[in-house]
């Protein structure tokens, strides 16, 4: 049984200008379901680089809520660009369980060709490890430390709002709102 009030923390990116920015705000969204909020996180990582995996492990670890924690959210499986999360060293480093949330299905081999042809073929090795695309009600997710039951039901939880994870919709919100002086509002 999942508890209606699990802690989740949910991560997403901020808008950015791939030619002038080159670390951008990652936002975390720590909540109890999908409706109280009990805190706020933020790191910065490398448009395209290489940090985003130890940016976040280390956000989480080191932030007050990690002994409540129980799964992990991420808004796809990069940030600022093709900053990759490797998510099984995300869920190993911070042992919790990690929920990629796509909101449409991914064309991994269009984003595989677009890696070669900008000389970032390392990165297919991040895509492939994060496992299989499934689909759960509406959105597609990847799993890892935690099996497809248990992802719907907390996924049933969290989405209180919207298609996708309440904590990722807000950390959607604050990383444009910080970043842009106001939220578009398209989380």
């Amino acid at each position: 049984m999942v508890k209606k009030e699990i802690r989740v923390i949910g991560i997403d990116d901020s808008p950015f200008n791939k030619f002038n920015d080159k670390k951008i705000l990652v936002v975390g969204v720590v909540m109890r379901g999908g409706s109280w909020v009990d805190g706020i996180l933020s790191t910065k990582v490398s448009v395209d680089g290489n940090d985003s995996t130890d940016k976040i492990i280390e956000m989480i670890n080191k932030c007050k809520f990690k002994p409540q924690l129980q799964c992990i959210f991420l808004d796809g499986i990069a940030v600022a660009g093709f900053n990759i999360v490797d998510v099984k060293k995300l869920s190993k480093k911070t042992n919790l369980p990690v929920i990629v949330a796509i909101r449409r299905s991914p064309d991994i081999e269009k984003i595989k060709k677009t890696l070669i042809k900008i000389k970032k073929k390392n990165k297919i090795k991040l895509i492939e490890k994060a496992g299989k695309v499934e689909k759960i009600d509406n959105i597609f997710v990847q799993l890892n430390g935690i099996d497809l039951e248990k992802s719907r039901k907390i996924l049933k939880i969290v989405c209180t709002r919207s298609l996708i994870p309440e904590p990722i919709r807000l950390a959607h919100l604050i990383a444009a709102g910080v970043t842009l002086g106001e939220s578009k509002g398209r989380a």
